[in-house]
């Protein structure tokens, strides 16, 4: 019988695919949010991504995660990958049909989640605390939106708020592709070349 010790299996840092997933889908559907692109025009490609990038990529991220015992990303990734298949399914099943006051509460209901994951990523980096806040506002922006739209403040009838959210989200999905260049180039060079921490 062989005494040598079988080798550890490394699996790799799922976050980057994590991060580009959310990061893209995210853009693309604020882009939209904020006015800058016409939802008619782009909604197969936004409904693409939600499912196969937004969703399916992060799912995976999400199992990765588990197994390398990382909590926050394991739940994160998840709780984004359904929110996206959410988006994805509730689109393909007329999503008129729901009301200003419900869409509210659902993007509400994600930035009370957001904030815990925010609260949580206090212990990581700059770059990952910057995406999870930024995410946060986004959501309460979106939230508030509806609710200026056709809600209990809908007497403004006024899409600004969802825009603003809009272009929160363009921030998030930014901050998301910057935190994974650095995990995926950090990582590739063994140094730090692109910084995911303020300079004290």
């Amino acid at each position: 019988m062989s005494t040598e010790s079988t080798p550890a299996i490394t699996i790799a840092d799922p976050a980057p695919l994590g991060l580009l997933g959310f990061g893209f889908t995210t853009l693309v559907l604020s882009f939209a949010n904020a006015g800058l692109i016409k939802v008619a025009d782009g909604a197969a490609i936004i409904l693409a991504l939600a499912i196969f990038y937004g969703g399916a990529a992060q799912l995976v991220a999400g199992l990765w995660e588990f197994r390398r015992g990382n909590t926050l990303g394991s739940t994160a990734f998840f709780s984004y990958g359904a929110f996206w298949l959410i988006i994805w399914y509730w689109f393909h099943n007329e999503a008129a049909s729901a009301s200003s006051n419900v869409v509210a509460l659902f993007f509400l209901g994600w930035a009370i989640i957001t904030a815990v994951f925010t609260i949580a990523s206090l212990k990581t980096n700059h770059a990952l605390i910057a995406v999870f806040f930024f995410l946060t506002l986004t959501f309460l922006f979106l939230a508030f939106g509806q609710w200026q739209a056709g809600g209990v403040f809908s007497p403004l009838n006024d899409p600004g708020l969802t825009k603003v959210g809009g272009y929160l989200g363009i921030v998030t999905g930014a901050l998301a592709w910057y935190t994974a260049a650095g995990n995926v180039i950090n990582s590739s060079h063994k140094r730090e070349l692109v910084p995911l921490n303020l300079k004290r």
